[in-house]
């Protein structure tokens, strides 16, 4: 009887094992969400609206950040500019605000804007104006005296001289801020979870309390891929708005190439490593004086 007992439990024992393992087979995405893993489809494809809606709270919370952000940024690099004495103050203040934490920088602005998106957004903004305002400095200085004086011998006035000749030689500089900007943006959104604003910093939050891996890894990954994503796209726009720039780098190419190939018929100068009168000339056919290295 023992063994018969034994035999039909081995079999009952069996029968559950493979119908276990069946349902197991069944749902193979259900079983990864079980043993919470790092990796789950299943948890993509039963979350997605969750992690949709994440994603455009993300995005819309860093997009009107650095859109506020720019707009207070350009008429302060504009005032910095045109009167010495805002110079100093207007770059210690947005510098001073980029020290503060971002914890800390929330906490203060709580009794201000209470518990909502305007908190995250003005911290946003506040941390920003620091980038922004140094490149539009830094990009309007960069502009050659040579075009502004161009520029006025053909009756440009101040307005039109800033938007038609300033503001477009200082693309490269201003859109390599905002690139900085937005992605700094996409990282620090996050913190926003703490107000209930954090848009995929929510998710990852959430996911760290309760130690749900594949949440925390889902919404990490969406993260860094909207700020790859972000970068990408201002760089093309910024090629699109300045095609000026290819074109130069084209041209010089060119001339570097021509200039190369005529080298060795510069006879004992061009075998010898090139003499003062070669190196002079090159340079100068190209347009950039030669200047001697530090360790000349």
């Amino acid at each position: 009887m023992s063994g018969v007992n034994g035999v039909s439990g081995s079999s009952g024992a069996g029968a559950d094992g493979a119908v276990v393992l069946a349902g197991a087979a069944g749902k193979p995405g259900g079983d990864c969400l079980s043993a919470n893993d790092w990796i789950c489809a299943e948890y993509v494809r039963s979350r997605s609206q969750e992690l949709t809606d994440a994603t455009v709270e993300h995005v819309w919370i860093t997009v009107v950040s650095v859109l506020l952000a720019l707009l207070i940024a350009f008429p302060l690099a504009l005032a910095a500019r045109r009167w010495q004495r805002a110079y100093g103050p207007v770059l210690g203040l947005t510098t001073v605000l980029y020290t503060v934490p971002s914890l800390a920088m929330y906490a203060l602005l709580l009794p201000l804007f209470g518990v909502g998106a305007a908190v995250v957004v003005t911290g946003l903004v506040l941390y920003s104006l620091t980038v922004l305002v140094r490149n539009i400095l830094a990009g309007l200085e960069s502009v050659p005296e040579e075009a502004r004086e161009a520029a006025r011998g053909m009756g440009y006035g101040p307005y039109k001289l800033l938007f038609g000749v300033e503001l477009p030689l200082a693309l490269p500089a201003l859109m390599a801020g905002v690139r900085i900007a937005t992605v700094s943006a996409v990282a620090l959104t996050t913190v926003g979870a703490i107000v209930g604003f954090g848009g995929l910093g929510n998710l990852i939050y959430d996911g760290m309390d309760s130690f749900f891996r594949a949440q925390v890894l889902t919404a990490s990954v969406i993260c860094v891929l909207l700020a790859v994503l972000a970068d990408v796209l201002l760089l093309g726009l910024q090629r699109l708005l300045t095609p000026w720039v290819r074109s130069g780098r084209r041209a010089r190419r060119r001339r570097d190439r021509g200039a190369g190939r005529t080298e060795p018929s510069d006879g004992a100068g061009a075998a010898t490593g090139g003499g003062g009168a070669s190196g002079v000339g090159a340079g100068s056919a190209n347009g950039v004086p030669v200047t001697a290295g530090k360790g000349a």
